[in-house]
């Protein structure tokens, strides 16, 4: 079976986005985003592969889910088949959104969606965001990879928006990365 790892930026405040979803706010040192997209080059849009001269294959995740809101930059940017056309993207969705052919939209028991794409055969499944998809996933989350960012955000979409109870994870890693940015690796262990 495969995992569910929630790779994602946040705040030292826990925020991914600033209440309208921007994340400029967060710094960009050129060696820890090297450092990154040699980890999981599949990691990086197609419209900046070029420019970072990422050409690797993925190593370890083959499809990228993500809710509405953090497929919407794709969209806007007229990138005709979403940002990651060299993976099975999946895109959340409760509206009637216009999603290009290579995009999968689910909708309904998304739960279950998740749950039957983690028994497909495949590498790893990218929930690459937002807050509120990884809130209502987080009993299916087997792995959560943060980048906490240098930075307080004070406000802002919460990295897990709307979990009722507690979950225990536990820290499997914690590296301090170029430009003072430290990825936490944390794998379940079971609830409260």
């Amino acid at each position: 079976m495969r995992d569910l790892v929630y790779y994602i930026a946040t705040s030292i405040d826990g925020f991914i986005a600033d209440p309208v979803g921007d994340t400029s706010g967060f710094p960009v040192h050129p060696d820890t985003v090297s450092t990154l997209f040699s980890r999981y080059p599949e990691t990086c849009p197609i419209h900046l592969r070029e420019a970072f001269g990422i050409t690797a294959e993925p190593r370890r995740f083959d499809t990228a889910v993500m809710g509405a809101r953090t497929y919407a930059p794709a969209r806007d940017a007229g990138l005709a088949e979403g940002a990651y056309p060299h993976l099975r993207q999946i895109v959340v969705t409760h509206d009637g959104v216009s999603l290009p052919p290579a995009v999968e939209a689910v909708r309904g028991d998304v739960v279950t969606r998740i749950t039957d794409l983690k028994a497909e055969p495949g590498r790893d499944v990218w929930l690459c965001g937002g807050g509120d998809l990884a809130g209502l996933l987080i009993d299916v989350i087997d792995e959560i990879q943060v980048k906490i960012n240098p930075v307080l955000l004070g406000d802002g979409i919460p990295l897990v928006a709307g979990a009722a109870a507690w979950r225990r994870f536990t820290c499997v890693g914690a590296e301090l990365l170029p430009g003072g940015v430290i990825l936490g690796t944390y794998r379940r262990t079971g609830d409260a």
